[in-house]
């Protein structure tokens, strides 16, 4: 494997690693931190309070994480199917984590602890930047799962077709219909683990694919053979 495949490979790596960081420490938190009710409180909130340090650095190691992954799909496609829109869109949703962590919203519904029990009159500028990077990044990473159910289709890759084109759906379904507001933490929860879980799958999809091109087998592929990695 040359040194341009190596790095390649590391910043594919990099989207598997921000599918597992978000979930994994958002849920971590969510069950140990005290006060929070993950069916009245969004991940998000976590943000807030004494320990809210910790989900300011989990969207925004997330975002960077993600950021690196863009550059990895841009050496790896560019100019294929996908190599321009698909890096362009995980670049969007990577700045709309990390805005989004930069941004907190307010506190609402008793937490942080200590917090009015309602939701606020009005919302602060940085919760409406919150909310600006948060809807960002959710709806980037719906288009990217259409983009890649395009590439995937034009491969004739059944099942990663499938897959990119449900989580999207299904991401859009839970996100952004005008739901009660009393579901909205779990929706939004679950469509964060569902987004995430695609932005892993898809890393090791082209981490692996790349691993492949760098072999002397494929160096004598065709461009057009080489597309269907």
């Amino acid at each position: 494997m040359t040194a341009q495949h190596r790095r390649t490979t590391l910043l594919l790596s990099c989207g598997a690693l921000a599918g597992a960081l978000f979930p994994v420490v958002s849920f971590a938190q969510a069950f140990t931190r005290e006060g929070f009710d993950l069916p009245r409180h969004a991940l998000s909130s976590l943000t807030l309070g004494d320990l809210g340090w910790l989900q300011i650095a989990n969207f925004v190691v997330t975002g960077l994480l993600a950021v690196l992954f863009a550059a990895g799909i841009r050496r790896a496609l560019h100019p294929g199917r996908a190599g321009t829109s698909g890096p362009a869109l995980v670049l969007v949703y990577g700045v709309g984590m990390i805005g989004g962590g930069i941004f907190a919203p307010d506190p609402a519904l008793g937490w942080p602890v200590g917090a009015p029990e309602g939701l606020p009159g009005h919302l602060s500028v940085n919760s409406l930047l919150h909310t600006v990077f948060a809807a960002a990044a959710f709806l980037s990473l719906i288009a990217a799962g259409l983009v890649f159910a395009r590439r995937f289709a034009g491969q004739g890759r059944r099942g990663r077709t499938v897959y990119s084109a449900a989580t999207s759906v299904a991401t859009f379904v839970l996100t952004v219909p005008p739901w009660s507001e009393d579901s909205a933490s779990l929706r939004f929860a679950a469509a964060a683990v569902i987004i995430s879980s695609w932005l892993a799958v898809v890393s090791w999809w082209l981490r692996a694919g790349s691993q492949a091109l760098s072999s002397p087998y494929c160096a004598a592929m065709s461009s057009e053979e080489a597309q269907r990695l």
